[in-house]
Protein backbone atom coordinates (compact mmCIF):
# COMPACT_ATOMS: atom_id res chain seq x y z
CA UNK A 1 0.00 0.00 0.00
CA UNK A 2 1.50 3.21 -0.88
CA UNK A 3 1.20 6.60 1.87
CA UNK A 4 -1.16 8.56 0.30
CA UNK A 5 -1.17 13.02 1.47
CA UNK A 6 -2.68 13.98 4.65
CA UNK A 7 -1.53 17.06 5.51
CA UNK A 8 -2.61 19.01 9.16
CA UNK A 9 -2.55 22.74 9.09
CA UNK A 10 0.62 23.80 8.91
CA UNK A 11 2.74 21.41 6.66
CA UNK A 12 2.57 20.48 2.97
CA UNK A 13 0.80 17.62 1.43
CA UNK A 14 2.51 14.78 0.03
CA UNK A 15 2.62 13.21 -3.47
CA UNK A 16 -0.13 10.71 -4.04
CA UNK A 17 0.04 6.31 -4.72
CA UNK A 18 1.25 6.28 -8.22
CA UNK A 19 -1.78 3.52 -8.38
CA UNK A 20 -4.33 6.01 -7.08
CA UNK A 21 -7.77 5.87 -9.98
CA UNK A 22 -7.42 8.92 -12.48
CA UNK A 23 -10.63 10.65 -11.50
CA UNK A 24 -11.30 9.07 -7.88
CA UNK A 25 -12.59 10.57 -4.68
CA UNK A 26 -11.20 12.94 -2.76
CA UNK A 27 -11.30 14.41 0.75
CA UNK A 28 -10.26 18.06 1.36
CA UNK A 29 -11.01 19.45 5.04
CA UNK A 30 -9.48 22.86 5.27
CA UNK A 31 -8.88 25.28 8.54
CA UNK A 32 -12.09 23.61 10.15
CA UNK A 33 -13.07 24.42 13.11
CA UNK A 34 -16.27 22.61 14.96
CA UNK A 35 -17.83 24.41 17.91
CA UNK A 36 -20.67 23.33 19.85
CA UNK A 37 -21.66 26.61 21.88
CA UNK A 38 -18.80 27.36 24.40
CA UNK A 39 -17.04 24.35 23.29
CA UNK A 40 -14.24 24.02 20.69
CA UNK A 41 -14.49 20.14 19.50
CA UNK A 42 -12.37 20.66 16.29
CA UNK A 43 -9.90 23.16 15.64
CA UNK A 44 -7.97 24.32 12.87
CA UNK A 45 -7.91 21.33 10.87
CA UNK A 46 -6.96 20.79 7.66
CA UNK A 47 -5.84 17.17 5.20
CA UNK A 48 -6.02 16.18 1.83
CA UNK A 49 -7.07 12.41 1.00
CA UNK A 50 -6.36 10.93 -2.18
CA UNK A 51 -8.09 8.00 -3.73
CA UNK A 52 -7.39 4.03 -3.09
CA UNK A 53 -7.19 5.49 1.01
CA UNK A 54 -7.34 3.75 4.19
CA UNK A 55 -7.49 6.75 7.19
CA UNK A 56 -7.34 6.11 11.06
CA UNK A 57 -8.39 8.82 12.73
CA UNK A 58 -6.85 8.19 16.33
CA UNK A 59 -7.70 10.06 19.63
CA UNK A 60 -8.74 9.82 23.08
CA UNK A 61 -12.51 9.81 23.97
CA UNK A 62 -13.89 13.23 23.62
CA UNK A 63 -10.56 14.44 21.16
CA UNK A 64 -13.00 15.26 18.20
CA UNK A 65 -12.69 12.01 16.17
CA UNK A 66 -16.94 11.31 15.60
CA UNK A 67 -16.91 15.69 15.12
CA UNK A 68 -14.57 15.62 12.40
CA UNK A 69 -16.25 12.17 10.80
CA UNK A 70 -19.69 13.44 10.58
CA UNK A 71 -18.57 17.28 9.03
CA UNK A 72 -17.33 14.96 6.17
CA UNK A 73 -20.50 13.12 5.65
CA UNK A 74 -22.52 16.35 5.99
CA UNK A 75 -24.16 15.74 9.59
CA UNK A 76 -22.48 18.17 10.96
CA UNK A 77 -21.65 21.60 9.76
CA UNK A 78 -18.38 23.64 9.94
CA UNK A 79 -18.31 26.46 12.35
CA UNK A 80 -15.44 27.63 9.98
CA UNK A 81 -13.40 26.49 7.15
CA UNK A 82 -14.63 24.08 4.49
CA UNK A 83 -14.98 20.47 3.88
CA UNK A 84 -15.14 19.24 0.53
CA UNK A 85 -15.72 15.59 -1.35
CA UNK A 86 -15.22 14.69 -4.75
CA UNK A 87 -16.41 12.07 -6.43
CA UNK A 88 -18.33 10.43 -8.99
CA UNK A 89 -19.35 13.20 -11.58
CA UNK A 90 -23.25 14.08 -11.16
CA UNK A 91 -23.99 12.55 -7.74
CA UNK A 92 -25.10 14.38 -4.56
CA UNK A 93 -23.00 14.43 -1.39
CA UNK A 94 -25.18 12.20 0.14
CA UNK A 95 -24.76 9.72 -2.49
CA UNK A 96 -20.55 10.33 -2.24
CA UNK A 97 -20.21 9.05 1.10
CA UNK A 98 -21.85 6.64 2.94
CA UNK A 99 -21.51 6.89 7.06
CA UNK A 100 -21.68 4.27 9.66
CA UNK A 101 -22.21 5.08 12.85
CA UNK A 102 -21.58 2.67 15.92
CA UNK A 103 -23.40 0.02 16.35
CA UNK A 104 -26.56 0.81 18.82
CA UNK A 105 -29.37 -1.11 20.81
CA UNK A 106 -31.97 -2.30 17.88
CA UNK A 107 -35.14 -0.57 18.55
CA UNK A 108 -37.81 -3.92 19.17
CA UNK A 109 -40.48 -1.60 18.19
CA UNK A 110 -39.21 -1.39 14.60
CA UNK A 111 -38.48 -4.97 13.33
CA UNK A 112 -36.70 -4.53 10.85
CA UNK A 113 -34.77 -7.34 9.39
CA UNK A 114 -31.45 -8.00 7.56
CA UNK A 115 -32.38 -7.76 4.23
CA UNK A 116 -34.76 -4.54 5.03
CA UNK A 117 -31.29 -2.69 6.69
CA UNK A 118 -29.27 -3.19 4.14
CA UNK A 119 -32.03 -2.36 1.25
CA UNK A 120 -31.86 0.99 2.96
CA UNK A 121 -28.57 1.93 1.81
CA UNK A 122 -30.17 1.75 -1.87
CA UNK A 123 -32.48 4.64 -1.02
CA UNK A 124 -30.16 7.44 -1.10
CA UNK A 125 -30.30 6.35 -4.98
CA UNK A 126 -33.84 5.63 -5.23
CA UNK A 127 -35.65 7.46 -2.52
CA UNK A 128 -38.02 5.89 0.07
CA UNK A 129 -40.44 5.21 -2.36
CA UNK A 130 -38.34 3.95 -5.31
CA UNK A 131 -38.08 1.08 -6.96
CA UNK A 132 -34.78 -1.13 -6.66
CA UNK A 133 -33.32 -1.89 -9.72
CA UNK A 134 -31.59 -4.46 -11.09
CA UNK A 135 -28.17 -3.13 -9.81
CA UNK A 136 -29.44 -2.08 -6.68
CA UNK A 137 -30.14 -5.62 -5.91
CA UNK A 138 -26.98 -6.99 -7.02
CA UNK A 139 -25.23 -4.31 -5.04
CA UNK A 140 -27.34 -5.26 -1.51
CA UNK A 141 -26.74 -9.49 -1.74
CA UNK A 142 -22.97 -8.54 -3.02
CA UNK A 143 -22.91 -6.15 0.67
CA UNK A 144 -23.97 -9.06 2.69
CA UNK A 145 -22.26 -11.87 0.69
CA UNK A 146 -18.88 -9.49 1.63
CA UNK A 147 -20.32 -9.48 5.60
CA UNK A 148 -21.09 -12.90 5.64
CA UNK A 149 -24.49 -12.58 6.41
CA UNK A 150 -26.02 -14.53 4.03
CA UNK A 151 -28.01 -16.80 6.97
CA UNK A 152 -29.04 -14.04 8.92
CA UNK A 153 -30.94 -12.18 6.06
CA UNK A 154 -34.67 -12.57 7.15
CA UNK A 155 -33.51 -12.38 11.31
CA UNK A 156 -34.93 -9.06 12.79
CA UNK A 157 -32.05 -6.26 13.81
CA UNK A 158 -32.72 -6.96 17.98
CA UNK A 159 -32.33 -10.54 17.95
CA UNK A 160 -28.74 -10.22 16.10
CA UNK A 161 -25.38 -9.94 18.58
CA UNK A 162 -23.56 -6.58 18.49
CA UNK A 163 -21.18 -8.40 16.06
CA UNK A 164 -24.05 -9.27 13.36
CA UNK A 165 -25.47 -6.36 14.18
CA UNK A 166 -22.53 -3.84 13.36
CA UNK A 167 -21.73 -6.26 9.97
CA UNK A 168 -25.39 -5.56 8.93
CA UNK A 169 -24.95 -1.73 9.18
CA UNK A 170 -21.57 -1.65 7.72
CA UNK A 171 -23.44 -3.73 4.59
CA UNK A 172 -25.62 -1.10 4.39
CA UNK A 173 -22.97 1.32 3.88
CA UNK A 174 -21.59 -0.99 1.58
CA UNK A 175 -24.68 -0.93 -0.92
CA UNK A 176 -24.63 2.90 -0.77
CA UNK A 177 -21.78 2.30 -3.44
CA UNK A 178 -20.44 5.53 -2.32
CA UNK A 179 -17.09 6.69 -2.94
CA UNK A 180 -16.19 7.33 0.48
CA UNK A 181 -16.80 5.27 3.52
CA UNK A 182 -16.61 6.42 6.87
CA UNK A 183 -16.43 4.09 9.89
CA UNK A 184 -17.13 5.11 13.28
CA UNK A 185 -15.76 2.78 15.86
CA UNK A 186 -16.00 0.18 13.41
CA UNK A 187 -14.53 -2.98 15.39
CA UNK A 188 -14.23 -1.86 18.53
CA UNK A 189 -15.65 -4.42 21.21
CA UNK A 190 -16.68 -6.93 18.39
CA UNK A 191 -15.85 -10.90 18.34
CA UNK A 192 -13.04 -11.46 16.26
CA UNK A 193 -14.83 -12.95 13.19
CA UNK A 194 -16.67 -9.77 13.01
CA UNK A 195 -13.49 -7.67 13.62
CA UNK A 196 -11.89 -9.98 10.51
CA UNK A 197 -14.41 -9.21 8.13
CA UNK A 198 -14.56 -5.54 8.69
CA UNK A 199 -11.08 -5.52 8.76
CA UNK A 200 -10.82 -7.25 5.01
CA UNK A 201 -13.54 -5.16 3.71
CA UNK A 202 -11.57 -1.99 4.76
CA UNK A 203 -8.74 -3.31 2.33
CA UNK A 204 -11.08 -4.19 -0.56
CA UNK A 205 -12.79 -0.96 -0.80
CA UNK A 206 -9.44 1.19 -0.12
CA UNK A 207 -7.77 -1.32 -3.13
CA UNK A 208 -11.27 -0.27 -5.67
CA UNK A 209 -9.72 2.86 -5.16
CA UNK A 210 -12.12 4.25 -2.61
CA UNK A 211 -11.28 6.47 0.49
CA UNK A 212 -12.20 4.72 3.34
CA UNK A 213 -11.96 6.76 7.14
CA UNK A 214 -12.44 5.18 10.07
CA UNK A 215 -12.36 6.34 13.95
CA UNK A 216 -10.32 4.33 16.66
CA UNK A 217 -8.57 4.73 19.68
CA UNK A 218 -6.39 1.52 19.03
CA UNK A 219 -3.32 2.28 17.97
CA UNK A 220 -3.02 -1.49 16.55
CA UNK A 221 -6.02 -0.61 14.30
CA UNK A 222 -4.64 3.11 13.29
CA UNK A 223 -1.36 0.67 12.34
CA UNK A 224 -3.35 -0.98 9.32
CA UNK A 225 -4.07 1.68 7.55
CA UNK A 226 -2.42 3.89 4.73
CA UNK A 227 -2.54 7.19 7.16
CA UNK A 228 -3.41 7.59 10.43
CA UNK A 229 -4.26 11.33 11.78
CA UNK A 230 -3.54 12.01 15.71
CA UNK A 231 -6.09 14.58 16.98
CA UNK A 232 -6.54 15.81 20.59
CA UNK A 233 -8.86 19.16 18.91
CA UNK A 234 -6.10 19.85 17.06
CA UNK A 235 -4.62 17.66 14.61
CA UNK A 236 -1.49 16.84 15.84
CA UNK A 237 0.29 14.76 12.99
CA UNK A 238 -1.08 12.82 9.96
CA UNK A 239 0.75 10.94 7.86
CA UNK A 240 2.36 7.48 7.84
CA UNK A 241 1.10 5.08 11.05
CA UNK A 242 4.95 4.65 11.42
CA UNK A 243 6.02 8.68 11.36
CA UNK A 244 2.31 9.37 13.65
CA UNK A 245 2.07 7.05 15.99
CA UNK A 246 5.16 7.08 18.18
CA UNK A 247 5.20 7.38 21.79
CA UNK A 248 6.10 10.72 21.99
CA UNK A 249 3.32 12.75 19.42
CA UNK A 250 1.02 9.97 21.26
CA UNK A 251 1.84 11.33 24.80
CA UNK A 252 0.51 14.48 23.61
CA UNK A 253 -2.88 13.65 21.70
CA UNK A 254 -3.63 11.59 25.59
CA UNK A 255 -1.98 13.43 28.13
CA UNK A 256 0.70 11.19 30.09
CA UNK A 257 3.56 8.99 29.43
CA UNK A 258 2.72 6.00 26.64
CA UNK A 259 4.41 2.75 25.95
CA UNK A 260 3.35 1.08 22.79
CA UNK A 261 3.74 -2.43 22.84
CA UNK A 262 4.75 -4.47 20.34
CA UNK A 263 1.70 -5.63 19.41
CA UNK A 264 0.13 -2.15 19.26
CA UNK A 265 -0.97 -2.34 22.76
CA UNK A 266 -1.36 1.20 24.09
CA UNK A 267 -0.29 1.90 27.59
CA UNK A 268 -0.40 4.68 30.02
CA UNK A 269 0.39 6.25 32.93
CA UNK A 270 -3.36 7.62 33.34
CA UNK A 271 -4.77 5.21 35.47
CA UNK A 272 -8.48 6.61 34.21
CA UNK A 273 -7.51 5.19 30.71
CA UNK A 274 -7.81 1.75 29.65
CA UNK A 275 -5.20 -0.15 27.20
CA UNK A 276 -6.68 -1.66 24.13
CA UNK A 277 -5.53 -4.20 22.13
CA UNK A 278 -6.15 -5.61 18.69
CA UNK A 279 -4.53 -8.38 16.28
CA UNK A 280 -2.66 -7.35 13.35
CA UNK A 281 -5.20 -8.12 10.25
CA UNK A 282 -4.96 -5.87 7.21
CA UNK A 283 -1.28 -6.17 6.72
Amino acid sequence: MGTVPASPTGSSPGAGSAHEPAGGPTVNVDRLWVTFGDIVAVRDASMHLAPGTAVAIIGPNGSGKSTLLSTISGLVGPSRGQVSVSGTAGTARRNRVAHVLQTTIANQAVPLTVLETVRMGAYGRRGMVGRLTAEDRTAVEDAIHRMRIDDLRHRQLHELSGGQRQRTYVAQGLAQQADVLLLDEPITGLDMISQEVITEVIREERDRGRIVILTTHDVGTARLTDVAVLIATDIIAAGAPSMVLTPELLSRAYGGHVHVLEDGTLVLDDPHTHDHRHEDQLG
